[in-house]
């Protein structure tokens, strides 16, 4: 018998948000450094073999009979690994521009329904002798930590993955049900309370699938620098860099800065309170500073905003939209989802994740792994979105971005860099 999982309010909600001009695939993009020549066919195999034995990447949505409306992750019974594992060769070695142009397209197509959705391309030819894989998976399918451990199985030395055990009966008491219905009302009357009047955001875009991607690293020394000076964690430091990252961005566009507040979601894992594979999040919002001109006074609103969110938990404030949805019957997703996610940006202009992989050196085919940077699907309506990753030495940062809204997106990475350096200079 097939195993088979009920889809969670939240996956439900990523899947009804989805749409031709709002796909809700998130993606990583790894570079790696052989020692000598690629041989793409071959590495492709065994790419594909092992992805063949990573149980969630066998799984597919399928509608449920009852509940009416319904539907749940069931292994597809056709499963064909091939489909899902591509490779392609860079025309020109020399153009340091080709990853980020070929990912942008890549991230652009729409994954096929009916089949379990996830993409893994393997591009080699890259400047240096290097290659990338670029793994695609809807964010129904799982979060950005599941993801990562999703993406264990296709690097060297990593065991299988076993089975995931059967889901557990759902407590159906009356004491369960009430408290699920007090915990939902107080969530969504944090969320209510936090909506914002219609206003014009300067990263407000029409949906497009049209993406732009942007990649930039950071020395994590750096950030622990400024961090050992004036506080904070290094997400804090990270934000607070992309701050000023987006006021000098948004100035250079002929924008007004002064005064401007930008809101940002920061997804929250649950993953050590919680089982399950899924999607298991929550979130807090955080107010970009972006019209404060001085870099200290930014780190330190910062600073003071998520120490007010960590303080209250992220099972409580108006950043648990996510746990709202899990509280959410799939078949109301289905019904009134993605008429509300028109309405996203009345709550927050963007997203900012940070997606911890291990700290442990990683290779492929013996290849070390030398660059990881995450890409966060576009909320609709948005025209950016934000996803960081520690690996080893450096924060690898990716933005996704609405390319017609966003052509630009390369102007806003090489801000981070910038605004780096000036904190940095700050703590001399």
């Amino acid at each position: 018998m097939p195993h088979t999982e009920p889809l969670s309010g939240l996956d439900a909600a990523f899947l009804a948000l989805d749409s031709p001009g709002n796909p809700m695939h998130m993606g990583a993009v790894g570079v790696f450094q052989p020692d000598g020549q690629v041989n793409g066919e071959r590495l492709r195999t065994l790419l594909a073999d092992r992805a063949k034995r990573i149980p969630r990447l066998r799984l597919r949505v399928r509608d449920t009979w009852f509940p009416p409306g319904g539907a749940e992750w069931e292994r597809d019974p056709v499963f064909d690994v091939t489909r899902h594992v591509r490779v392609h060769r860079a025309s020109d070695p020399h153009d340091p521009t080709l990853l980020a142009r070929y990912a942008s397209d890549w991230m652009a197509r729409t994954l096929p329904h009916g089949a379990p959705p996830w993409q893994l391309d393997l591009l080699t030819g890259l400047p240096g002798g290097q290659f990338a894989l670029l793994l695609k998976l809807h964010h129904a399918l799982t979060d950005g930590a599941g993801a990562v451990q999703v993406a264990a199985g296709l690097f060297d030395g990593m065991p299988p993955q076993p089975d995931p055990p059967a889901p557990e009966p759902e407590d159906r008491s009356w004491r369960s049900q009430l408290d699920g219905v007090v915990s939902a009302a107080r969530n969504g009357w944090d969320v209510v309370r936090a909506t914002r009047p219609l206003h014009a955001s300067p990263l407000a875009a029409s949906s497009s699938a049209a993406r732009r991607l942007a990649f930039v690293r950071i020395d994590a020394a750096d950030l622990r620098v400024i961090r050992k000076r004036h506080g904070g964690t290094p997400n804090d430091v990270a934000i607070a860099v992309l701050s000023g990252a987006l006021r000098s961005w948004l100035r250079a566009r002929g924008e007004r800065v002064a005064g401007l507040t930008l809101r940002a979601l920061i997804p929250v894992s649950l993953r050590a309170r919680t089982s399950g594979d899924g999607n298991r999040l929550s979130g807090y919002l955080c107010d970009l500073p972006v019209g404060v001109a001085d870099p200290l006074r930014r780190l330190a609103t910062v600073r003071a905003c998520m120490d007010r969110n960590k303080t209250a938990g992220p099972q409580t404030g108006p950043g648990t939209l996510p746990l709202l949805a899990n509280q959410i019957p799939v078949q109301l997703h289905r019904l009134f989802t993605g008429f509300a996610g028109m309405s996203g940006n009345a709550l927050f202009d963007t997203t900012v994740t940070n997606v911890p992989l291990p700290s442990i050196p990683l290779e492929v085919d013996g290849a070390p792994l030398r660059a990881a940077y995450p890409v966060v699907p576009l909320a609709p309506g948005q025209a950016i979105g934000v996803a960081l990753s520690s690996y080893r030495d450096g924060v690898h940062i990716g933005f996704n971005a609405n390319a017609n809204a966003a052509p630009d997106i390369g102007a806003l990475a090489d801000a981070v860099e910038k605004e780096t350096a000036i904190l940095h200079e700050l703590c001399s």
